[in-house]
């Protein structure tokens, strides 16, 4: 039986998405993706990861409304998220955080090895 944790990365930058993929597999996770907020709600829904990383902005549904609507689920609300952002705008940040966001980082501000860090503490594995 497979007891790797699932990450879903929900993110529109392909070069990021295909780093952060390549990374986490190679740390053991099974990893899903989705490039916009639709889709990644659908199969957030279906797959129930172990964690979401989640980009604020997305194209067709943006991450805090995919935030919003995760949290409809009974399951969704207790889904482990960790926010992603470009945005200076802190009130998107905060939004998220309101939302049950674990955590957010700033994509200019972390290395690839941050992240995993955060995700192995979060998961606590």
């Amino acid at each position: 039986m497979n007891t790797a944790k699932r990450i879903l990365i929900i993110e529109d930058e392909i070069p990021l998405l295909n780093i952060l993929s390549s990374k986490l597999l190679h740390e053991g996770f099974v990893v899903l993706e989705a490039q916009n907020g639709k889709d990644g709600l659908a199969m957030a829904l279906s797959k129930h990861p172990d964690l979401i990383l989640l980009d604020i902005v997305l194209p067709i549904m943006d991450g805090v409304t995919m935030l919003k609507q995760l949290h409809t689920d009974s399951w969704g609300k207790r889904a482990k998220v960790i926010m992603l952002t470009n945005l200076s705008d802190n009130q998107s940040v905060v939004q998220a955080l309101a939302l049950g966001s674990h955590d957010f980082l700033v994509k200019s501000d972390w290395k690839i090895e941050d992240i995993v860090r955060v995700i192995h503490d979060e998961l606590k594995t």
